[in-house]
């Protein structure tokens, strides 16, 4: 009976290092198209935002102005409100986001999170959250023209410009 005990241990332990191993593939390896198929799709299922670099801003930059509603992605984990729903859009230039906090190593950045979850606020009035279908059209633009205005610098050049400094709005 001890024996069986020692092999379920290890089978769940194995189980969960398997687990971990295969999301942060996942995290790691994915393309852009296949991030957003699996967005859409609900199937995302790693528990943390793909490692994308700059290369890979102008192509999430495409999907920047979608409203198509989203319900299954990677949330902070130390956030204490829990969005349930997002649109594409907001949360590909959420993703964007992330590649710029880590690039400067934000000092809000949890993990690849570059901030407690995919919505905005006022930068005056923290506790205002904007909501999707008044914010999402003037958070794309910020990061559009941001994009447009710097994308033949090196980004190491920009990273440190806040996309969203010319608003009223900031990252919760």
């Amino acid at each position: 009976m001890k024996d069986i005990r020692i092999v379920l241990v290890i089978f769940v332990l194995l189980a969960f290092v398997s687990c971990d191993k295969r999301e942060e593939e996942l995290s790691e390896n994915v393309t852009v198209s296949q991030y957003v198929d699996l967005l859409v799709k609900g199937e995302y299922s790693s528990t943390e935002l793909p490692s994308f670099t700059a290369a890979d801003i102008p192509e999430l930059l495409e999907y920047r102005d979608s409203r198509q509603k989203i319900s299954n992605f990677p949330i902070n984990w130390i956030s204490s409100s829990l969005t349930e729903e997002s649109t594409l859009g907001m949360y590909v230039l959420w993703t964007v986001e992330s590649i710029r906090a880590v690039a400067i190593d934000s000092e809000f950045l949890i993990g690849r999170f570059p901030s407690q979850n995919p919505v905005v606020q006022r930068r005056v009035s923290p506790f205002e959250y904007v909501p999707e279908d008044e914010s999402l059209e003037i958070v794309a633009e910020a990061y559009m023209e941001w994009w447009q205005k710097n994308k033949d610098r090196a980004f190491d050049e920009f990273k440190v410009v806040d996309p969203m400094l010319s608003t009223d709005l900031r990252w919760h």
